[in-house]
């Protein structure tokens, strides 16, 4: 089945988010989707084609949808798709398929990606905050896609990783001691 366009997906279509570490723009962005659409145009599970679609946005992240009520993706059909991003990263020089990035808008609003314990350390800092605009790349649907990507940190997951703010107070002091 041809690719479709993303947008007439379903909401309850399934996704997979990839997130690419450094932009991706000009003939890099156009290989990725070349590549990638190649792959979807003849993608099949069980010899059936799947109903699928893909989306880029902000240079930096690629969503594949797979219409399950249609036919449903299996672990081959997946593992196929995962084959075709690892390959292109080294070509890239930018990372799609670790998991372990987390993805946010720094103050100026340009794209930052980095581990999470690096993430967290930005937290520390307070160059990262529960206001911080993340994009969560562990969204499974087309509609997540739409509306819940990019949220504020306190809206996601992501919260947990930001460690909770201290305030230090005074101790009271305690009352003097009868003499």
């Amino acid at each position: 089945m041809p690719i479709t366009d993303f947008r007439s997906m379903p909401r309850t279509a399934r996704a997979w988010v990839f997130g690419a570490t450094a932009p991706l723009t000009g003939v890099a962005r156009d290989a990725l989707l070349h590549a990638v659409d190649e792959h979807l145009a003849r993608w099949r599970a069980h010899g059936a084609p799947l109903v699928c679609a893909r989306d880029w946005r902000d240079d930096r992240f690629l969503a594949i949808a797979v219409d399950e009520a249609a036919t449903g993706a299996s672990g081959c059909s997946i593992d196929g798709l995962f084959r075709v991003l690892t390959d292109m990263e080294q070509q890239l020089r930018a990372t799609l398929t670790d998991a372990g990035m987390v993805f946010w808008r720094d103050a100026s609003g340009s794209i930052v990606s980095d581990s999470r314990s690096a993430f967290r350390a930005h937290a520390q800092t307070g160059a990262v905050t529960m206001t911080t605009p993340i994009f969560d790349t562990t969204i499974s649907t087309v509609g997540a896609w739409s509306e819940q990507f990019e949220q504020p940190a306190a809206h996601s997951w992501h919260a947990r990783l930001l460690a909770p703010v201290r305030t230090t107070s005074p101790i009271p002091s305690s009352p003097a001691a009868p003499s």
